[in-house]
């Protein structure tokens, strides 16, 4: 048993697998993946059966009205099964399983496609029910490890009763297959059994209503047509006469003609059943299984399904990243005084003890000095738009352009053929106007809090710096003590010159910002006229020649982290409001085959395959 436990243990793993890709994959939608047989025999043959208890499921199993019950009851020992001369239409298979089998075994996990009912009269199985019922009861004549089914009729016009009858089929190991001379040759009948010969079913063939001794020159052609018709390999062969008294009174004789045996002397059909090599058989049929799992049409060509499906994504991902959407050209600068304006506030915010007092003081008294100009200056020459309302314009400009060209590549991406792109970007071009949703934009551009957001990247890039860099932001920590300290003597020098002349305005602004404005090219004119006081002056113009470039990258990067920002934002409405999750699903959808998952799977097909071909399975 030790092969059989080997082929659980790997069945198990590939079922865990299976459900873990059917999750991952349904970004992949509808494809066409093969036949579904190796899913059916996953789950009502090998995962409920693969253990190392050797007990057999056998199948009573053939076309309408041929006396399929009659044979079930006498195997069963017990009119279970309803049956008449007439046609009775078993319409849900009936079970009879050894005394103490339920108490170990969950029948629901053998038969998963039926739903298990105890059973309480012959008539039940034939009662119409839209489920898939299966009626099951134990027998003291049950032989030990031993399921019995009486099944629905193979070749019906019902489409429930072919899926009943699959369902079995997948389930049994042993089919008793019922022929009689009109229905061996029957289309439908021959089209079940050539699916049982391609799992390896084991079969016991029983010719029923046979006229003997007429039909003895007969039956042996009606098994080689259905055998060379099907592919089927007969264990055994019986012959049971017509004789209706015999079958109502559940004595009807089998007469065993396996291998060219002759006898007149009948022979039990249950002893047979009963002497099955039941541990070899159970091997067989799974082994029949397993290798249809692992074929060609099996787990490897549903892999090769996902694979190519995934691979036109791929295709459709290529598209879109070599033709890229949104191609964004002069996005505009924040401009610098606004900018400046959050490097002081973040500056004055950071400041602490003396210095802080200070600076806050001058900087009241200088705003209060600098009124009067500034009103003057503003009746001369009345001021444009703030430069933040000034930017949002201009950024609304460049927005409108972008969707202008997006809208114009999309359309000439659906015109290429591929048909993902064609379907999903049709949906995405004839759902949504150019109108719409500029409209939803503006709305949304309009109330942004630009300051706000340019509030927030000077406060995080500057906080970084400061963690990033201590050393030079202690440098300019003692330029700005320096610049406190040289307030008191910029008054006296205000009040020599006069805050009437252009330099009094110019000489306050330098003063109160004297660290922040290094970052515009003034590093040495604030120094050289305010930093007497705490260090050198050849020292602290050296230290400020070395950093001004540092200081103009830092600026640099605050406006680009502010356009990256921005544009990351158009990027993120684009995908929102425009592509949906089209993107997002396509990328994963291409990256599918790289999926642990679909590896694994690999591996334990490639390692039960080894299992098969080992020659261990005593």
């Amino acid at each position: 048993m030790t092969s059989l436990r080997n082929h659980a243990r790997i069945v198990r793993s590939l079922a865990d697998e299976v459900a873990t890709i059917d999750r991952q994959t349904r970004v992949l939608g509808e494809f066409a993946e093969g036949t579904a047989d190796w899913r059916e025999l996953l789950t009502r043959k090998l995962l409920p059966q693969l253990s190392d208890d050797a007990w057999l499921v056998v199948a009573v199993v053939g076309g309408t009205n041929i006396g399929k019950s009659v044979i079930f009851n006498h195997l069963a020992g017990s009119a279970i099964s309803a049956s008449s001369p007439l046609a009775s239409g078993t319409k849900h298979p009936v079970l009879v399983c050894p005394e103490g089998f339920t108490n170990e075994h969950d029948l629901s996990a053998i038969f998963p496609d039926f739903t298990v009912l105890p059973w309480n009269s012959a008539d039940e199985s034939l009662k119409e029910d839209s489920r898939h019922c299966l009626f099951w009861r134990t027998t003291e004549s049950a032989r030990p490890n031993l399921l019995l089914l009486d099944t629905p009729d193979i070749d019906s016009d019902a489409p429930v009763n072919w899926e009943r009858a699959d369902a079995v089929r997948q389930a049994a190991d042993v089919l008793v297959a019922v022929l009689t001379q009109q229905k061996y040759n029957d289309a439908a009948v021959k089209q079940f059994f050539r699916k049982a010969a391609a799992e390896d079913k084991v079969m016991v063939i029983v010719f029923n209503r046979v006229d003997l001794p007429d039909d003895e020159e007969w039956w042996p052609k009606w098994l080689e047509t259905f055998c060379q018709e099907t592919g089927a390999r007969p264990e055994a062969v019986f012959l049971a006469p017509n004789d209706r008294r015999a079958a109502d009174r559940l004595a009807l004789p089998f007469y065993d003609r396996t291998a060219g045996k002759s006898s007149l002397e009948p022979s039990s059909l249950s002893n047979v059943l009963s002497d099955l090599r039941f541990g070899e058989i159970k091997l067989r049929t799974l082994r029949g299984s397993i290798q249809q799992l692992i074929g060609p049409e099996g787990l490897p060509g549903w892999l090769g399904s996902i694979r190519a499906r995934s691979a036109e994504f791929q295709s459709a991902a290529d598209l879109l990243a070599t033709h890229r959407l949104a191609e964004i050209r002069n996005w505009p600068v924040l401009p610098n005084a606004v900018m400046l304006r959050e490097i002081r506030q973040w500056w004055a915010n950071n400041r602490t003890g003396w210095t802080a007092t200070i600076h806050t003081a001058y900087d009241k008294v200088g705003n209060v000095l600098l009124t009067p100009f500034t009103l003057a200056k503003n009746w001369v020459q009345p001021p444009g738009p703030p430069p933040i309302e000034d930017y949002r314009h201009r950024e609304w400009a460049v927005i409108v352009e972008t969707i202008e060209h997006v809208f114009q590549k999309l359309e000439w991406l659906s015109e290429l053929g591929n048909p993902l792109l064609t379907n999903r970007l049709s949906e995405i071009l004839s759902g949504k106007s150019r109108a719409h949703l500029l409209s939803r934009w503006d709305r949304e551009h309009s109330e942004l809090d630009f300051s706000k957001l340019a509030h927030e990247v000077v406060a995080r890039e500057l906080a970084g710096f400061r963690e990033e860099n201590p050393a030079y932001y202690r440098f300019f920590q003692q330029l700005d003590i320096a610049a406190a300290a040289s307030r008191p003597a910029l008054t006296i020098a205000l009040g020599i010159t006069g805050i009437g002349l252009p330099f009094g305005e110019a000489a306050t602004q330098l003063a109160s910002t004297a660290i922040m404005q290094s970052a515009l090219h003034v590093t040495g004119d604030v120094i050289g006229g305010a930093t007497v006081a705490t260090v050198g002056d050849a020292a602290i113009n050296t230290a400020a020649g070395t950093t001004t470039g540092y200081l103009q990258a830092r600026f640099r990067r605050l406006q680009e982290v502010f356009a990256s920002e921005r544009t990351a934002w158009l990027a993120e409405r684009l995908e929102r409001d425009l592509l949906g999750e089209l993107a997002k699903d396509w990328r994963e959808a291409a990256a599918v085959p790289m999926l642990p998952s679909l590896q694994r799977v690999d591996e334990l097909v490639k390692e039960l395959r080894q299992t098969l071909n080992s020659g261990d399975d005593a």
